[in-house]
């Protein structure tokens, strides 16, 4: 049987273990912080953001933040339809609705004009995705909400190195969370970012984060108001220290395998892959190949045949008015369409020219 190409796995260094093995055995008491600002520090300096809090997960930065909004029982968060449920699961802890609307047929982002549509009295966000590292449509989305009065935020979870205008993404709304899972572009196992350039939302999610105690309070043990526990340890800060100070090495890897992927299907009918639109910047967490419905080519052959090859196949995000939990939305027809003819490629950063190659003649043989 051919080797296993798995789709991803994160590129650890002995740097990273020396930093773990420095906060196993020295961060604590005293130095229990000290990784966790370390990386905030560095994750500021890389995004170009004022303020930044280390968390326990995406999920957790997005629910503080959504919560630091007032977002509460019996309003409306827009979101877009193609998306992993770690998107809309936040809402629903605050008692909110999500609204799922149509995605674009280019970049699989949300569509501005579905966001207008969708909006009412009680919309009180728009979520802005970045999926598999595109990003968004910040300028007609922010118009959006100013029109409005509501608030845009980014869920940049996939996004780490991807910039639109020259900002980074999670920097343009009005907080940005970034996700760091086993499965990322830099990861510390499991864990999150958030970061805002609002100093009293920051405050007030820093209180948020540590079960409603302020920065300033100096009473012992003594909560202002109920919390929440989302706050990353100090070994797995330590090791995302480490994968910052090698940050731009694992965005330039991912920006490389893509570009190979390009290159090699460049002349390939009937697939199209991540786009990386003017003025903007792809951090291409996630290479993904869209088949044209004339092609024939399903996300069951697809699977099958990466199956025969020993090639981890990721299947396209689900739509999620889709699933169990939810109400069908089939209207947002291109959210529900993409996944049917799609399939995500192996990217981890140590793939090397020859396995790049047997996914490539996969995906070849297909369309011959």
């Amino acid at each position: 049987m051919k080797s296993k190409i798995h789709y991803t796995k994160p590129s650890i260094t002995e740097l990273e273990v020396s930093y773990a093995t420095d906060a196993a055995r020295n961060g604590w008491g005293e130095k229990c912080y000290d990784y966790i600002h370390k990386f905030e520090e560095k994750f500021k300096e890389f995004t170009g953001a004022k303020f930044a809090i280390a968390t326990s997960s995406c999920t957790g930065a997005l629910h503080m933040g959504l919560a630091a909004l007032g977002v509460q029982a019996g309003d409306e968060v827009i979101l877009a339809e193609t998306n992993w449920i770690a998107s809309a699961s936040p809402i629903t802890y605050l008692g909110a609705k999500p609204i799922f609307v149509d995605v674009l047929e280019d970049t699989w982002c949300i569509d501005p004009a579905k966001v207008q549509a969708a909006i009412t009295p009680r919309t009180k966000a728009i979520i802005a995705v970045h999926i598999y590292g595109n990003v968004c449509d910040m300028d007609k989305l922010l118009a959006i909400g100013e029109k409005y009065g509501i608030p845009v935020i980014e869920d940049a979870a996939e996004a780490i190195g991807s910039r639109w205008h020259g900002k980074h993404a999670g920097t343009v709304g009005k907080f940005g969370t970034f996700s760091f899972h086993g499965t990322k572009t830099l990861t510390t196992g499991e864990g999150g970012m958030f970061i805002t350039n609002d100093p009293a939302l920051y405050e007030k999610v820093l209180t948020l984060s540590n079960h409603g105690r302020a920065s300033g309070q100096t009473k012992q043990f003594w909560p202002d108001e109920i919390g929440f526990k989302y706050k990353m340890s100090n070994i797995q800060a330590a090791i995302g220290y480490g994968q910052m100070e090698r940050i731009h090495e694992l965005v330039s890897r991912k920006r490389e395998i893509f570009d190979y992927y390009a290159r090699a299907l460049a002349d390939t009918p009937g697939l199209s892959m991540n786009p990386e639109n003017i003025n903007t910047q792809n951090g291409y967490w996630m290479p993904t190949v869209i088949f044209d419905v004339s092609t024939g080519i399903t996300r069951e052959k697809l699977q099958q045949r990466f199956n025969e090859e020993n090639i981890d196949a990721r299947v396209f995000f689900h739509p999620l008015s889709s699933l169990p939990m939810f109400e069908d939305r089939p209207g947002n027809t291109i959210a529900w369409d993409i996944p049917n003819r799609a399939i995500n490629l192996p990217s981890y950063h140590d793939i090397t020219d020859v396995e790049l190659e047997r996914v490539i003649q996969v995906l070849k043989s297909l369309i011959q």
